[in-house]
């Protein structure tokens, strides 16, 4: 299992909302590049980013920032938040970044989806935020009609490799996360899954590697020190 240490920015500063909420976000670093060059040191092989500013309006504020990481690194990067349209797929490609992760987009235009699948492949995700069991878009602010489970299945149809799926109800939480979810998840679908959300101690990476899920995603675990993040990348493997 692959761990992917997170980086969500906003201002350019490497922050923290607790359940999705813009009114409650912490500050962690002014510096997201240094943050990643921590990440490589503890010998994290990949890295998640998420601009929570173009979640919230389908632009690319923090893209120089995105940039400085990749180049700086040379991690792979995925890098969600706001990706509504292929200018902006072909942007962060074009810039180096390894994985586009599609939200909004995926539930409000499938075709794009389809486009961006057929022009790029398995470089193309899709994010599954899940609130109540339907999927949530534009940076959570919103619930679509959509079951999770029904668009888990349109996403592989379309040739969707890999879905980042996140428990809202568990981000930032530090409560633990939904391994139940994770594991209807991986028995109903032959698709790479990256759990995200309430990923809080060892204890959850080693139940999470337990089923055999693609990776995992540490966010305010790590910034809180509640999580050794050597150690979960030992722990995962």
């Amino acid at each position: 299992m692959l761990i992917y240490p997170a980086i969500d920015m906003y201002d350019k500063k490497a922050v923290r909302l607790y359940k999705g909420d813009y009114a409650q976000m912490t500050v962690y670093s002014n510096n997201p590049v240094d943050v990643a060059t921590d990440f490589k040191n503890c010998g994290a092989t990949h890295i998640h980013l998420v601009d929570l500013e173009g979640a919230k309006d389908g632009t690319t504020p923090n893209f120089e920032v995105v940039k400085a990481i990749k180049e700086s690194t040379g991690l792979f990067c995925e890098i969600g938040g706001g990706i509504r349209s292929m200018d902006v797929i072909d942007k962060y490609i074009n810039a180096g970044v390894d994985r586009i992760i599609l939200g909004t987009a995926a539930v409000t235009s499938p075709g794009f989806v389809k486009e961006a699948v057929d022009k790029y492949g398995d470089k193309i995700a899709v994010g599954i935020d899940i609130k109540d069991g339907f999927v949530a878009i534009k940076g959570w602010t919103e619930t679509s009609e959509n079951d999770a489970f029904d668009f888990c299945d349109k996403m592989l149809n379309i040739g969707v490799k890999t879905i980042i799926c996140t428990d809202i109800s568990k981000d930032g939480a530090m409560q633990g996360t939904n391994h139940e979810l994770y594991k209807e998840l991986s028995e109903k679908f032959d698709i790479q899954i990256i759990a995200s959300g309430g990923v809080s101690s060892i204890e959850d990476i080693k139940k999470l590697r337990k089923l055999d899920i693609y990776g995992a995603i540490i966010g305010k675990a790590y910034y809180t020190k509640a999580i050794d993040l050597k150690e979960a990348i030992e722990v995962a493997k």
